[in-house]
């Protein structure tokens, strides 16, 4: 009996079967509050660590992980160039480019757009655009054929689709007897893409490398190459080897260092996030001192008789920490159960919610991810069970205390 009573003793508090069934209502509330809190913190880093592995990977699709520009605009050695990037065991790719500001008009409709000119046979080794496609393929880009690839957003902009024709106009004029006329091409949508970043869906389009070329009139260069590696974290280190061995200058970019600040923000956000829901996790949990204190003070009879019968102030003070303890353990793993459900599910649930209700979590006008993305760490979840299950238990410790200085004399006294 000396070591098992108190954990019996202290499940049938927790219950409460008979005499204050308030202790029991009390006990079943500390338990939902330290589910809800524990569910919500699994679900938001959840989100986090969603926003950050999309971010990554939506971005690397469209931008490649480092490129090498022409100092001067223009890049006239590509190929020896692209050449000693393929020589290097840790480039997996390499792609020309020309890249270039227009205005694109179709009808009455009119939207500034990035004009990409790319290489469809090579741009698949640095980039994912051939997997975003929702209509027509990257391969439609051939040479001559003026055929131009745009994102969902700027095509819904336009009020195109595939096998509709719009014009590309440039900043740069041609000077004519009745003056500077801007200079224009006429363009067939071949193929419209989806990649679930307003800011690239929006504002990118893809033409050929040749027709490119001629629309800036730049002969036979590019404005740079664009590389993917087998390291991504070690881009800039392998991006600044192939500048030095190349000799000429020339302005190198990674994307640790185009989209840096997104990513500092997501760390920096996580951490606040964390520190802020934990403190919720940490009310809940000292929700548990009040359940036992009322415990302690509802039951000072039956402390006393025990400890008449025999029962030392350790065996009392186990008694009330495993009531605490068993709170904890039951709110924690619920908790958990029910983080770990929602986290896995949120896009259907969200994608439910947002049908049965016609509302949009995410506004991809506002937003620069239009999905709400969700990728569950068991590592976050581990640490948040075991600080929930601390909190827990140090919220025992004073109320247990308490119990276990009862002095069966006085406890008695009036009954």
């Amino acid at each position: 009996m000396q070591g098992g009573f108190e954990f019996w003793i202290g499940k049938r508090y927790v219950r409460s079967r008979s005499g204050n069934r308030f202790v029991s209502l009390i006990s079943g509330i500390s338990m939902l509050g330290i589910a809800i809190a524990v569910a919500v913190l699994i679900v938001v880093l959840s989100v986090v660590n969603g926003f950050e592995r999309e971010l990554k990977e939506r971005l690397l699709a469209m931008t490649a992980h480092a490129s090498i520009e022409a100092a001067g605009g223009a890049l006239g050695d590509w190929r020896g160039l692209a050449a000693l990037a393929i020589e290097d065991p840790r480039v997996v790719g390499a792609a020309p480019y020309v890249s270039g500001q227009a205005l694109v008009v179709h009808g009455e409709r009119l939207s500034g757009a990035e004009l990409r000119g790319i290489d469809p046979g090579v741009e698949n080794r640095v980039s994912g655009v051939h997997t975003v496609m929702t209509s027509g393929s990257l391969d439609s880009l051939s040479a001559g054929d003026f055929n131009v690839v745009l994102g969902i957003e700027l095509a819904r902009q336009l009020a195109v689709d595939v096998g509709d024709r719009l014009t590309v106009t440039l900043a740069e004029g041609i000077v004519t007897p009745v003056g500077v006329v801007p200079r224009s091409k006429r363009f067939t949508v071949s193929g419209i893409y989806r990649v679930g970043m307003y800011e690239f869906d929006r504002r990118l389009a893809f033409v050929n490398l040749s027709d490119a070329q001629r629309l800036y009139r730049l002969g036979d260069a590019v404005s740079g190459v664009r590389l993917a590696v087998d390291d991504v974290f070690a881009a800039p280190g392998i991006v600044r080897d192939l500048a030095i061995a190349h000799a000429a200058p020339v302005l190198i970019s990674d994307w640790t260092r185009r989209h840096v600040n997104f990513f500092r923000s997501i760390q920096i956000t996580k951490s606040i996030l964390f520190v802020i829901l934990l403190l919720v996790v940490a009310v809940a949990a000292f929700n548990i001192v009040s359940t036992l204190v009322m415990v302690v003070k509802d039951k000072q009879a039956d402390i006393a008789i025990l400890r008449t019968a025999g029962a030392t102030p350790s065996s009392i003070l186990g008694v009330f920490v495993t009531q605490g303890s068993i709170i904890g353990i039951v709110g924690t793993i619920s908790g958990v159960a029910i983080g770990v459900l929602l986290a896995v599910n949120l896009e259907t649930v969200v994608a439910f919610l947002e049908s049965a209700f016609g509302i949009k979590f995410l506004a991809a006008d506002v937003y620069f991810i239009s999905d709400l993305p969700s990728e569950l760490r068991w590592g976050d979840v581990l640490r948040i069970a075991s600080i929930a299950l601390l909190l827990a238990l140090v919220s025992t410790i004073y109320p247990a205390w308490m119990a276990a200085r009862t002095a069966p004399a006085e406890a008695l006294r009036y009954d």
